[in-house]
C-alpha cells in the first residue's frame, strides 16, 4: 500500500512539473507570436522577417523562430525547414527537431500561425534543459524512494527479529509448559518496556496454573485416600457380614454389593487418574521405554483371556520403537483399549506400532460392530456409554482415560474404522 502510494505521488509530481514546464513555455511562445503578428500588420512580411531576425539576436538560445513563405521557402529564423507534424493554426504541441548550427534534435513547445499572405510562422521555446532537470529530479526522486524501501525493508526485518527474538522466551516457556514442565518461567531482563511487561505476566499465570495443579494433585490424593478407606471397610464389614449369612440368598446379594464396591473402587480410580492425567500430573515418571516389548507383554497377558471368548491376540511391530513415556500410565492405557476389543470386538485383535522421527502411532483394531462416526465423540466422553456397550460392565471411563494419557504425552486418540470393527489409534511425540 505505501508502495503504490509512493508511486501516485511520484507520478503526479511527474506531470506537474511536466505540465508547469509545457505551460510555461506555451505562454512564451503565444508572447512572441502575437508581437510578431503586430509587426506584421504595421510592417507587411518583411517587417516580420526582420523582426524574426532581430529576435533569435536579442533573445538568446532558447527561442524557437521560423518564417516561411506560402510554397514553404525559408525566409528567416533559426529552424531550416517547417517541420511536418506541425500544422499552422493547430493547438500548441511538442515536438523535437534541429535548430540551425545545432548537432542535436531538441524538444520545444511551439505554436504555428498562417499569415493573411500565406506564409508561415512558427514560434516556441525550448523546453529540452527544463525536461532533463525534471527527469533528473525522478530519477532522483525514484532513488530516494527505492533507498527508502530498502532502509524500510531493513528496519522491518530488524524490527522482525528483535521482536521475535523477545518473544521467543515467551515462546520456548509455553511450549516446555504444555509438554508439562510447570517450573518453566520467562527469562526476565529488568527493563520496563512491553515485552518485559509480558514476562511478569506470563511468569505470574504460571505461577498460579502451578499454585492450582499443586492444590488439585493434594486434594486428589487426599480424595483417593479419603474414599479408598470407607470403601476398605465396606469391603471387610461385607466380608464378614458373608462369613455369617444364614443363607445362599443372603450370601448372593452380599457379593452383589461387593462386586458394586469393587467396581465404584475402580470407577474412583479411574476418575482420579484421568483428573491427574488432563491436569499433567505423571510427567515426572518419564523414562525411556520400548513399544514393541509392551505390545508383546499385552499380548501374552490378554491372550489367554483371548482364546476364552474365541478370539487371539496378535502384534505387529517392527522393533525397538523407543519412546519417552510414563510407562504406568501408558500401560493401563492399552491395556484398557485391548479389554474394551475383547468386549466388544470381534475375531483377531491386532496390536501395531509405526514410529516417525517425531511420532509414534500405536494402534488396536477388531473386527467387531465398531463405533458409527457420529458416536465416537461422545465414547471419548466421561461416563460416554454406547447402548452396545450397557450389555457389559463398566462405566464409561475406559476411552477417557485413554485420551487423557494421548494429551499427557503430547499426542491424541482416534478412533477409525477398521473395516469391520473399530481402530483406536495414539499417537504420541517421541
Amino acid at each position: 500500500m505505501q508502495l503504490a502510494g509512493a508511486g501516485i505521488v511520484l507520478l503526479t509530481v511527474r506531470e506537474i512539473t511536466r505540465g508547469q514546464i509545457t505551460a510555461a513555455a506555451g505562454r512564451g511562445a503565444e508572447r512572441v507570436r502575437h508581437n510578431l503578428i503586430d509587426t506584421y500588420r504595421r510592417g507587411g512580411i518583411g517587417a516580420t522577417q526582420a523582426a524574426v531576425t532581430r529576435l533569435i539576436r536579442a533573445r538568446g538560445p532558447q527561442l524557437v523562430l521560423l518564417l516561411v513563405d506560402r510554397d514553404g521557402r525559408f525566409l528567416a529564423g533559426n529552424v531550416a525547414d517547417w517541420p511536418p507534424t506541425v500544422i499552422a493554426g493547430g493547438e500548441p504541441q511538442t515536438i523535437e527537431i534541429f535548430r540551425i548550427d545545432r548537432e542535436l534534435s531538441e524538444r520545444m513547445r511551439v505554436v504555428a500561425t498562417r499569415l493573411p499572405n500565406g506564409a508561415r510562422m512558427l514560434t516556441g521555446h525550448v523546453i529540452e534543459s527544463e525536461l532533463r532537470f525534471a527527469r533528473a529530479m525522478e530519477e532522483a526522486m525514484l532513488l530516494a524512494m527505492a533507498l527508502a524501501l530498502i532502509f524500510a525493508g531493513m528496519a522491518g526485518v530488524f524490527a522482525a527479529r528483535m521482536i521475535e527474538r523477545r518473544l521467543g522466551r515467551t515462546v520456548a516457556t509455553a511450549d516446555a509448559v504444555a509438554a508439562g514442565d510447570l517450573s518453566r518461567r520467562v527469562p526476565l531482563r529488568g527493563g520496563s518496556d512491553a515485552f518485559e511487561s509480558l514476562a511478569l505476566a506470563v511468569n505470574a499465570m504460571l505461577d498460579r496454573i502451578a499454585a492450582l495443579v499443586g492444590e488439585l494433585k493434594v486434594a486428589t490424593d487426599g480424595l483417593a485416600h479419603d474414599l479408598r478407606a470407607p470403601l476398605t471397610r465396606l469391603r471387610a464389614t461385607l466380608e464378614r457380614a458373608l462369613a455369617a449369612a444364614p443363607d445362599e440368598a443372603g450370601r448372593a446379594m452380599i457379593l452383589r454389593a461387593m462386586d458394586e464396591g469393587e467396581r465404584l473402587l475402580a470407577m474412583l480410580d479411574t476418575a482420579l487418574r484421568i483428573t491427574r492425567a488432563e491436569a499433567g500430573l505423571g510427567r515426572e515418571a518419564f523414562g525411556d521405554m520400548d513399544v514393541a516389548v509392551m505390545l508383546a507383554d499385552l499380548a501374552d497377558m490378554f491372550g489367554p483371556l483371548a482364546e476364552d471368548r474365541g478370539m487371539s491376540v496378535t502384534t505387529r511391530a517392527d522393533g525397538p520403537i523407543m519412546i519417552h513415556a510414563n510407562r504406568e500410565m501408558l500401560g493401563q492405557a492399552l491395556a484398557n483399549l485391548v479389554d474394551n476389543a475383547l468386549k466388544y470386538g470381534a475375531g483377531e485383535v491386532t496390536l501395531s506400532a509405526e514410529a516417525t522421527p517425531r511420532e509414534v502411532a500405536i494402534a488396536v483394531a477388531d473386527h467387531g460392530p465398531g463405533i458409527p462416526p457420529e458416536a465416537r465423540e461422545d465414547a471419548l466422553k466421561r461416563f460416554g456409554r454406547l447402548d452396545t456397550a450397557r450389555q457389559e460392565g463398566g462405566a464409561g471411563l475406559g476411552l477417557s482415560l485413554v485420551a487423557a494419557v494421548a494429551h499427557l504425552h503430547g499426542g491424541r486418540l482416534t478412533l477409525g474404522d477398521n473395516a469391520p470393527g473399530l481402530t483406536a489409534t495414539m499417537t504420541l511425540l517421541r
